[in-house]
């Protein structure tokens, strides 16, 4: 069994995936103001649908391992770190030590949930 198909990475690796999906259809249309609200929501619905693609069959095959706490936790970890080179790379918003000590906190809080006690 190769490491992406394990049954612990393969999840992690759709949410990746389905978490680069739906930060573009979130935040993609940001850098194109101008464009007609209609279009962008239309336009984010098909990118989503392709996240859904993803983070549905992710939690599906991810729940045989972990907990939905413990996919909830994983996923959201994924999205902060997700946005925050989203965010820096497309966007060209610098993360500010603020938002890093609030991820970090957010990091510590995810920590927790996956520890087995």
């Amino acid at each position: 069994m190769s490491l992406l198909t394990s049954a612990y990475v393969a999840p992690i690796v759709l949410l990746i995936a389905s978490n680069l999906f739906m930060t573009i259809a979130w935040y993609g249309h940001l850098r194109f103001k101008a464009a007609p609200l209609v279009g962008v929501i239309l336009a984010s619905w098909g990118i989503a649908f392709i996240e859904y693609c993803l983070a549905v069959p992710a939690n599906r095959f991810g729940h045989a391992v972990y907990t939905a706490a413990q996919l909830k936790t994983i996923q959201e970890v994924i999205t902060l770190t997700v946005f925050a080179a989203f965010s820096v790379v497309y966007l060209k918003e610098p993360i500010a030590w603020n938002h890093a000590a609030g991820f970090a906190l957010i990091a510590a809080g995810a920590f927790l949930v996956l520890q087995k006690w």
